[in-house]
């Protein structure tokens, strides 16, 4: 079969003179800032839920991630610049604007962004309403309803509620992170006024569905338009003279002292005061009036830069409590993952298909149920010995937390690394740690200074009288609610070098002692921050010295976000030299692709669809064209980020085995090249532009690609499919 690929470039050099691209390379202008970057990617989030292309409900999820999105840009990114800027730091970034100036430019960008999300779910709600899914007001409430939702009231949310009086005996009450609540101005008989409060709890039910009657299709109510109904059973006595409702938005990152004793009781601390950050975004509705405002602002230590009035619904990320399985043909067509041939023809053994071959499993096309079967199999089997875990994310009730308390509760050496760092998720990881305690395992928490954001579990089994280890890395943390919606890729293997690498990682880790600053006792596997980013601008300058020579030479690679200087200088070296650089960035993105003279050879696209874009992939031609046998392919656990190469213990992995390669390069870089259905390209000032097929052409998508087609390593006798090099060039077309 003759293999062709498809890497047109849809984005126009931009022409710069010599001395200009000199005095380029040696700018912070050669960046892009990181948090406008990002701003353009929740862009990206946010269009798809106007894109027709998607069912209906999906469309409303798309709009729900997006502002849940943005809600945590501001909780982390923005506040920490706010920080900076009252700690008057002028310290700029490394694309030259100082943290007043970031936070300017954010502030104007992210409010046109929330301007998008009120008119598109404005949009969606009109579009729902025509499918017999109505969103009512409380002007829409007739009497029928009005009774039911007063029966509702008193069971459901009075005894839940706590009206407060605003007044010298009844202070200003806290208003959590993320908390909605409802403000009033209310008037007595005898004409005194008083403010009262109503703080909506976060486990109330945000959407009530109202009963369904005949013609009337489904229909919800938010919870804010039906507590004032009844506001004369929270505040008798008083009738109602205004009223808004107002969303806080607080500091909520957490920030571990270098010489912390405990770590555990330090974050259970820490975890208190999250809820009680400083204040760094405050949501009005429109009608707010400004006496209301004021006294609200004041009360919560706010300043004006933090108001933000918006005419339409707080609280967006609440949209999916919206989609209901009632309408299936309104969300994506279901799917089941497939399990590895290879893995069922082996009687389901999995230590067998491994020992025959690596193999790789990509989720969530293929099931994330290999992972936990491997773990649970481990647990049971008598032959295992010890297991070795890290969890970065998962969930209190993972079948692969239940595996590893199994195994301990059978005799066998379970080590659990447990990063209770991990953002939003801290909590959750000190319960489970306290869980897998209590059942036997060995917990330990790495560094402090460091997250552990390396994925690998390593099982040691006792074969034929010796020791044979298999190790699984992954791309993706070991959740099976986020393995169902992210693309990731999970690689087991018996190589007993890798094995070796792995364990060498682990004992770093749980020795507690930071790893040496260069790859001594590593063979295979690169971990960061010993050596990480060296061994990445090492692969970059070899693809550059290849191409100064005029020998074949390229570089894929797929991440998350791209904003470490020294490997984007790298690139720009290597473009200079005549590399062709393809870069898959999902989100950020602080190079600048395109520009004559400094990055012409290098194109920037991302892809957002149905699935999250999660997987890490490197691949650097050594020597052939792009894609060959020849070709260094790697999966890894890192982001091309400063975070990532000197905050974090990650794990570069090479793949080696003929099959895996070949599925990696040759099928999944290259369908995701060739995607031109969900796929964005950037040009050299960090915008956009959705690419589109030819009008005679189908459009290409990874997605479905990979729906329908069996991957390479785990097809076991099935006959080989087509691969997505073999479509047919043809041009492209875009929009802005």
């Amino acid at each position: 079969m003759t293999e062709t690929i498809v890497a047109t470039r849809v984005n126009a050099s931009i022409d710069e003179t010599a001395e200009e691209v000199a005095s380029l390379l040696d700018s912070p202008k050669r960046f892009i800032n990181r948090e406008l970057s990002w701003l353009e990617f929740n862009d990206r989030v946010l269009d798809e839920a106007e894109n027709t292309a998607h069912p209906l409900l999906e469309r409303l999820r798309f709009l729900s991630i997006s502002a849940s999105n943005l809600n945590e840009f501001y909780m982390v990114r923005y506040a920490g610049l706010r920080q900076q800027v009252r700690a008057n730091v002028t310290k700029p970034s490394q694309d030259g604007l100082t943290p007043a100036q970031q936070v300017s430019q954010i502030e104007t960008k992210a409010f046109e962004l929330m301007l998008d999300q009120q008119a598109l779910w404005r949009q969606l709600r009109s579009d729902l309403q025509r499918e017999g899914i109505h969103v009512l007001e409380a002007n829409q409430v007739d009497e029928q309803d009005f009774g039911w939702l007063r029966n509702y009231f008193d069971l459901e949310l009075f005894p839940i509620l706590t009206p407060q009086s605003v007044d010298p005996a009844h202070p200003f009450p806290f208003v959590p992170n993320l908390g909605l609540a409802i403000a009033a101005t209310l008037e007595n008989e005898n004409g005194d006024f008083v403010t009262g409060l109503v703080l909506i709890p976060e486990f109330a039910q945000r959407f009530i569905r109202l009963p369904d009657r005949a013609g009337k299709g489904m229909r919800f109510i938010a919870v804010e338009d039906v507590i004032p109904l009844f506001m004369d059973i929270l505040f008798p006595k008083y009738k109602e003279v205004s009223r808004c409702l107002f969303r806080v938005i607080r500091d909520s990152d957490i920030e571990i002292a270098e010489e912390a004793e405990d770590l555990v009781k330090d974050f259970e601390i820490l975890l208190k005061q999250r809820r009680r950050g400083v204040v760094v975004q405050i949501k009005f509705t429109h009608n707010a009036p400004s006496e209301l405002k004021a006294l609200i602002m004041r009360n919560l230590g706010a300043v004006p830069q933090d108001e933000v009035v918006l005419d339409g619904l707080l609280g967006l990320s609440q949209l999916t409590q919206l989609i209901s399985d009632e309408r299936p043909e309104l969300t994506f067509e279901p799917f089941k993952p497939r399990y590895p041939e290879r893995i069922s023809a082996m009687n389901g053994d999995c230590f067998l298909a491994i020992r025959h071959k690596d193999i790789i499993v990509h989720h969530p096309y293929e099931s994330f149920d290999v992972v936990i079967e491997f773990l649970r199999q481990a647990a049971r089997d008598p032959d295992v010995i010890a297991i070795k875990q890290t969890l970065y994310r998962t969930t209190l009730d993972s079948p692969i937390v239940a595996a590893l308390k199994e195994a301990a509760e059978h005799g066998k050496t379970v080590t659990a690394l447990v990063e209770i760092k991990a953002r939003f998720d801290e909590e959750a990881n000190l319960s489970l740690a306290r869980d897998l305690e209590r059942s036997g395992v060995n917990v330990v928490y790495g560094f402090i200074e460091y997250k552990t954001h390396a994925k690998a579990s390593i099982v040691v089994r006792r074969e034929k009288g010796k020791l044979r280890t298999y190790t699984h890395f992954g791309t993706g943390n070991y959740h099976p609610i986020n393995a169902e919606i992210y693309t990731d890729l999970s690689l087991f293997t018996a190589d007993p070098i890798i094995a070796r690498d792995a364990n060498r990682m682990f004992n770093y880790i749980t020795a507690n002692q930071e790893p040496p600053k260069e790859s001594k006792g590593f063979e295979k596997v690169t971990i960061s921050p010993t050596n990480l980013l060296p061994t990445i601008i090492s692969l970059i300058e070899a693809e550059a010295m290849a191409a100064e020579k005029g020998n074949p030479s390229g570089i894929w690679a797929k991440m998350n976000a791209l904003v470490d200087k020294h490997v984007i200088d790298a690139l720009y070296s290597a473009s200079q030299a005549g590399v062709p650089i393809t870069l898959l960035v999902r989100g950020i993105c602080c190079l600048r692709p395109g520009i004559k003279g400094m990055s012409e050879s290098i194109q920037v696209k991302s892809i957002v669809g149905r699935f999250l874009e999660h997987s890490r992939i490197l691949c650097f031609a050594n020597g052939q064209s792009l894609p060959s046998e020849s070709a260094k392919v790697y999966i890894s656990s890192a982001d091309w980020m400063h975070r990532n190469f000197r905050r974090r213990v990650e794990a570069l992995v090479p793949i080696e085995n003929p099959t895996v390669h070949r599925q990696v390069l040759n099928q999944i870089m290259v369908a995701n090249i060739n995607d031109d259905k969900q796929s964005w390209v950037m040009n050299s000032q960090g915008e956009y532009a959705r690419t589109l097929a030819a009008e005679e052409s189908t459009p290409f998508g990874c997605h479905e690609y990979f729906l329908q087609n069996p991957s390479l390593s785990g097809r076991g006798e099935v006959p080989l499919q087509s691969l997505p090099m073999s479509l047919v060039p043809r041009k492209r077309s875009r929009r802005v």
